[in-house]
């Protein structure tokens, strides 16, 4: 019986035994491309359970544990290529993955235009993305440079005293709001933010979408929104190293530390510009005298910290901090200083299976002062601080039906030397939007949004609506959308004081109306295989539009509402990348303004411009090597110039002349991890007769030659 008894434990004993590694299972393969070469970083996940999941090694191989013996659906995605997925069977143990590259970055997942993660191939609205690879083969420093050269229509020019202005397509800076992953930036001069502060160091993507976007951004969207999407770690660590030095001694220097670490995640950047002045002479070659004839030199520091912490399965914490200061020889004895810090705070949490919730806080404070080398003082004139928290959660019914809801409260402080006696205000906003995603059939969709804004200071609220519509057909895809516009009058419109050196005096208005708009908009695309072809129509009715004009009884200039203006164009892209390594981008855009006579607004919008990238590049296992050719024209444009002060009637025509700009990009890696980069700007030498605000302000031909050192990957 003893005996028996012995055997059964024994027996029982290796059962138990047993039972734990029978109870684990486990999944593994390989991904590799095309040409089966292996694909480094690519992230392999349990669809149904995103928490499981990994980058592949060296080799492309992974291994996964999976939770238990059912059926799951595995994905595997990479920068650059189609996402694949595959059912898993229970007693599968293996499966490799063989992904396509995604020629025209289709496969691209965006979240600016629906503020919830969508492939850009089905998002309803025309939405148009800059990826890290086009970013390089620019090889811009800021965000201005990024977009004149991709995208058409697009033209940054100088205002007074140097000072950045955008135009995009008849809509001014203060009608196109810039994000940094979706959080707004403080500060401007002249309408504009500070460009300088968006370098392009450690950005995955870029997303822009043209056109009304208040229903889901309020103000300031009335013209587009450009929306800066950072890096996030993927690897257990990296390190990457750049510098660049070329002609007026322009110099680059950066790099980006990230780690990962079980539920961290963290990436810290660094990066520092300066570049000389360029004297460009007080006479044009035409003998006429030029507006400016120096352009100031710079210096900036810009510092980033993001961390990112997954205490919990479904609960995801990011944290992030900022700094950034630029100088500006304005001359020999004094210097302008512009500095700002940022921070935030998110957490991201999913309840249930469909379910998410985000609450958000974040800090801007944007500072600029005036320094005298000769006395040594730093005098701080302006500040603009934005507190910011916001609430946003998203249901998804089923994989055709997604709401979203959420609101924001701000408090907006200005100190200003524009004020009289460099005064104060605060102004306190507060929104709610919605938004509902619907596909009721596998090829229609429908994307209804509306918001309400209130402004405290202004007096103004606005509710703005926006439906959008898309229908696939085979290879095409029809876009339509109608969008409402909101700007609010800011701080600075409704109460400037400012003496405009000593020539006439700039008041606001504190009874300023907000500018609304109407938005419509047509769009076609075909896409297929490598090739991609989008056209697009819209017309704006834009009212109440903000400008300064003339008043008599003052004896100055005053902010005013501007009457009904029209604002029309069309869009045309087409691209193709081809196995062979060839590539090619053209875009072209047309713009018309209409503005009534007798308004205190000229239009210096050009009617034509055009974008082309033509590129070829080989890429083997120890050197590869991409050559792009970046051009950019713009049509000249005859508008008309106020010569009088106090009168809109007394006006003369002026044409600015056309003209094209061309750049040549070289890069090589000569080994695994180090890249040269070598840039030729303005390939055929181009030089204005004379230089004034919408010229470009180069001095013919320039050069720059670059490194950057991925030290991981060299282990």
């Amino acid at each position: 019986m003893r005996k028996i008894l012995t055997a059964l434990c024994v027996a029982a004993g290796c059962c138990l035994s047993v039972l734990p590694a029978s109870a684990q299972r486990f999944i593994a393969g390989k991904v590799v491309d095309t040409n089966n070469e292996p694909l480094a970083g690519a992230a392999v996940f349990v669809k149904e359970k995103r928490s499981v999941g990994m980058t592949t090694d060296a080799q492309g191989c992974y291994r996964l544990r999976l939770p238990d013996n059912g059926e799951y659906t595995l994905q595997a995605s990479y920068i650059g290529y189609i996402t694949q997925s595959c059912r898993i069977k229970p007693q599968q143990k293996q499966h490799d993955f063989k992904m396509e590259e995604d020629a025209i970055g289709m496969e691209t997942v965006v979240v600016t235009g629906t503020r919830t993660p969508k492939l850009l191939k089905d998002v309803p609205i025309v939405t148009r993305v800059i990826t890290a690879d086009d970013i390089q083969k620019v090889d811009a420093t800021n965000i201005g440079e990024l977009l004149q050269a991709e995208l058409p229509g697009i033209e940054f020019s100088y205002s007074m005293d140097q000072q950045v202005s955008l135009n995009m397509q008849g809509f001014g800076g203060n009608a196109v709001l810039f994000l940094v992953d979706g959080e707004r930036l403080a500060g401007e001069t002249l309408d504009n933010i500070d460009y300088s502060r968006l370098n392009l160091d450690n950005v995955e993507r870029i997303e822009i979408v043209k056109g009304a976007a208040s229903s889901l951004y309020g103000s300031n969207a009335i013209g587009g929104v450009v929306n800066i999407i950072s890096k996030e770690s993927s690897e257990p660590w990296t390190l990457n190293l750049n510098g660049r030095y070329g002609s007026h001694n322009d110099q680059r220097y950066g790099g980006t530390f990230t780690f990962k670490a079980g539920g961290l995640k963290n990436s810290i950047n660094v990066q520092h510009t300066s570049t000389d002045p360029i004297e460009v002479g007080s006479v044009g070659k035409d003998g006429e005298e030029n507006a400016f004839s120096k352009v100031y030199g710079n210096r900036t520091w810009n510092f980033k910290e993001r961390l990112v912490y997954t205490p919990l399965e479904n609960l995801k914490l990011t944290g992030r901090l900022g700094y950034f200061f630029r100088e500006r020889d304005k001359s020999a004895s004094s210097k302008d200083r512009y500095r700002d810090f940022s921070g935030g705070l998110r957490g991201d949490y999913s309840f249930g299976k469909n379910n998410n919730l985000e609450l958000s806080y974040s800090f801007d404070q944007y500072d600029k002062s005036d320094f005298d080398a000769g006395q040594n003082l730093d005098i701080r004139d302006y500040t603009n601080v934005q507190h910011t928290v916001r609430a946003l959660y998203t249901r998804s019914f089923n994989k055709n039906n997604t709401l979203t809801v959420g609101g924001d409260f701000m408090r907006d402080y200005l100190m200003s030397y524009q004020f009289t006696d460099n005064g104060n205000y605060k102004q306190y906003t507060a929104d709610a939007f919605a938004q509902y995603d619907w596909a009721p059939v596998k090829n229609f969709n429908i994307l209804a949004s509306i918001r309400y804004d209130y402004f405290s200071e202004a007096k103004a609220q606005n509710i703005s609506p926006k439906v959008n519509f898309m229908y696939k057909l085979g290879s095409c895809s029809l876009r339509a959308s109608y969008a409402g516009g909101f700007r609010a009058p800011t701080l600075k419109e409704m109460y400037m004081d400012f003496n405009m050196a000593n020539i006439f005096m700039i008041y606001g208005n504190p009874d300023l109306k907000p500018e609304r708009s109407q938005n419509f908009s047509l769009s076609a695309e075909y896409m297929r295989s490598r090739y991609n072809v989008t056209l697009t129509g819209y017309f704006n009715i834009v009212d109440n539009r903000i400008n300064t004009a003339w008043n008599q009884a003052l004896n100055g200039m005053v902010y005013t509402n501007m009457r009904k203006m029209n604002i029309s164009g069309l869009d045309a892209t087409a691209a193709a990348k081809y196995p062979c390594g060839f590539g090619m981008r053209v875009s072209y855009a047309f713009t018309h303004e209409h503005v009534k006579y007798g308004q205190p607004y000229t239009s210096s919008t050009r009617p034509h411009s055009l974008t082309t990238r033509f590129e070829y590049g080989k890429d083997w296992k120890s050197y590869g090597f991409n050559i792009a050719l970046n051009g950019r024209f713009l049509s000249e444009v005859t508008t008309d110039e106020y010569i009088s002060e106090n009168s809109f009637e007394s006006t003369e025509a002026v044409t600015y002349p056309a003209y094209t700009i061309w750049k040549l990009n070289i890069s090589q890696k000569v080994y695994k991890g180090i890249n040269v980069i070598v840039n030729i700007d303005n390939l055929f030498n181009y030089r204005p007769d004379h230089y004034y605000s919408s010229t470009p302000s180069t001095t013919g031909t320039t050069f720059t030659a670059g490194i950057s050192l991925d030290v991981d990957k060299l282990f």
